[in-house]
């Protein structure tokens, strides 16, 4: 029988609080799900569909609000505020692009502090507030130069010294958008905006030629005369032409600049169609300019339209948000009530496995007797095991120091075979030495007519040669070598059937480890004939080179 322990009660009680708890209260929301939600109504926003994005956004707010996640607070509001600037309400959008500049100051966010300025000095230049936005503006350039963000600098910068020319404060506009132009040389789309902007400050301030002159320069470095900036251009030379009565030129230039125009920018097309009337009227072409006067009505009706889309928009849009944290209260007042209804249950059940504990402890009890009398069973098992262990490691340690001693054994009796090859290679030596002095001797008295007249001299001279005669000494020295190098020859001759008697003499000076000359001195030859015998020799064994023969022979 297998019995509950105090520890599985435990582990029970948990698992049981962790499945009533998944079960009625809904898991936590993953920051990435909260991510997906932004993502979804960026997507929304730049399709159009405003009020989806904001039912998007208002749920990642509830979510971020709920689990204190400032960078996904920060961009719900931020992009909330986003959606109601393009449907027209700046008071709304004002306020949660204030919530999201306030959680970006008080959490450190500084690139998100910037974004936040950056969209609230905007808002203020579409309600043509300027002095607020060149206050905002002002703050976002400060912080710029404080970080040392060059393009930033130019950005900023650059928005500033827009701010002013519409304030017609163009001598300090005009300060902003040469420093601008300095930061502006790494990004070609800013460097082009910013020199557009010159070029109407140049306008501004009377230097009408220089800024059609610059106006000019600028539309040959834009080849698509779609962008925004090379309509600004030809509106720029418009109004300079219309200051100078050029009126055919002034026209042109408003007509390139409606051909060019975004047919969805309804604002730049008023002002083109406005441009058209003044043009049309100071030129006395009073037709036209009526015409054009009824273009703008129309603009303006069609703006109008737009305007009150937008606002229904909007007041869908707040139903809808309203209607939505109105099912948010519900669900929560449904999650209070399931939590209630989750810690009854919760309570019923720690009262009940209570009373199972203690049904179990005295169960317990027995079992963790019966365990501990096995593990005191166990403890005399693993000290057996330690003995026998121990035996094994003194055997161990026996066979280890004997097997040192063997090696120990091994290299003296290396160390005296090597004693007794020198002091051989020693014998041998003085032997060849002394046999090739009396060689010298029996030459120096042969060659000497009156020695051969002695009989004496002569029988001493013969039994000089006699003695000459190497077999004998040879066969000393094999019974030397043998006795010192046991098994050496026995094993070479028996790998290497094809070795002659001189062959075997050349080896075992070799094997010696003699020299090229005391060979030659012991063999009676020449170095360079020692030399071609070993080459010889080291082809017959089937070494491709002699230089490794002594490693060969000590092999064997």
């Amino acid at each position: 029988m297998r019995y509950f322990t105090a520890e599985k009660l435990t582990f029970f009680v948990l698992f049981i609080s962790i499945f009533f708890s998944g079960y009625t209260v809904n898991a936590q929301t993953s920051q990435k799900y909260c991510d997906s939600l932004i993502t979804e109504g960026q997507k929304s926003s730049n399709a159009g569909e405003y009020l989806k994005a904001v039912e998007l956004y208002t749920k990642a707010l509830h979510i971020a609000k709920n689990n204190n996640w400032n960078k996904q607070l920060f961009s719900a509001n931020n992009d909330m505020g986003a959606s109601y600037f393009a449907l027209l309400d700046y008071g709304t959008a004002i306020k949660y692009y204030s919530e999201a500049y306030n959680i970006a100051v008080k959490y450190n966010m500084k690139d998100e502090e910037i974004r936040a300025l950056n969209n609230i000095a905007i808002l203020y230049t579409r309600k043509n507030d300027f002095t607020k936005a060149q206050e905002y503006f002002k703050k976002i350039y400060g912080i710029s130069k404080q970080r040392k963000d060059s393009l930033a600098i130019g950005i900023y910068a650059f928005n500033l010294g827009l701010v002013l020319n519409d304030t017609k404060q163009f001598k300090q506009s005009r300060i902003y958008l040469d420093e601008s132009f300095r930061y502006s040389l790494k990004s070609k789309k800013l460097n082009l905006a910013v020199r557009t902007a010159i070029t109407e400050n140049e306008m501004e301030i009377g230097s009408r030629k220089k800024a059609i002159a610059m106006a000019k320069v600028l539309l040959t470095e834009i080849p698509d005369k779609s962008n925004p900036n090379a309509v600004t251009l030809f509106l720029i030379m418009a109004k300079c032409y219309k200051k100078d009565k050029d009126f055919t030129k002034a026209v042109y230039n408003v007509q390139m600049a409606l051909a060019n125009n975004d047919p969805a920018d309804l604002d730049t097309k008023q002002t083109i169609y406005e441009m058209f009337t003044d043009i049309y009227t100071e030129s006395g072409q009073l037709a036209k300019a009526l015409i054009s006067k009824d273009s703008i009505y129309a603009i303006q009706n069609k703006l109008h339209d737009i305007n009150n889309g937008k606002e229904f928009e909007n007041n869908s849009v707040k139903f809808e948000i309203q209607d939505y944290k109105n099912q948010i209260s519900l669900n929560e007042a449904t999650i209070t009530q399931e939590r209630r209804l989750f810690y009854f249950v919760l309570g019923s059940m720690a009262v009940l496995l209570l009373l199972i504990f203690f049904i179990f402890r005295n169960l317990s009890m027995k079992h963790k007797q019966k365990k501990l009398i096995a593990e005191n069973n166990q403890q005399l098992l693993a000290l057996e095991l330690v003995q026998k262990e121990s035996e094994s490691l003194l055997q161990e340690k026996k066979f280890r120091e004997e097997q040192h001693e063997i090696l120990l054994e091994q290299e003296r009796l290396k160390n005296e075979i090597e004693y007794k090859n020198r002091q051989l290679s020693s014998k041998a030596l003085y032997t060849s030495g002394k046999y090739q002095m009396i060689e010298e001797v029996i030459g120096l008295l042969s060659d000497q007519p009156e020695v051969a007249e002695i009989p004496a001299v002569t029988k001493h001279i013969r039994y000089l040669r006699n003695s000459l005669n190497t077999t004998d000494e040879w066969e000393t020295f094999l019974t030397h070598f043998e006795e010192v190098n046991q098994g050496f020859l026995s094993r070479l001759k028996s790998v290497h059937t094809n070795l002659t008697a001189n062959d075997i003499r050349f080896i075992c000076y070799v094997y010696m480890n003699l020299n090229a000359k005391e060979i030659a001195t012991m063999l009676n030859i020449s170095l360079d004939a020692g030399r071609k015998r070993k080459e010889r020799i080291a082809q017959k064994i089937g070494l491709e080179d002699s230089t490794s023969l002594y490693a060969y022979l000590s092999g064997i």
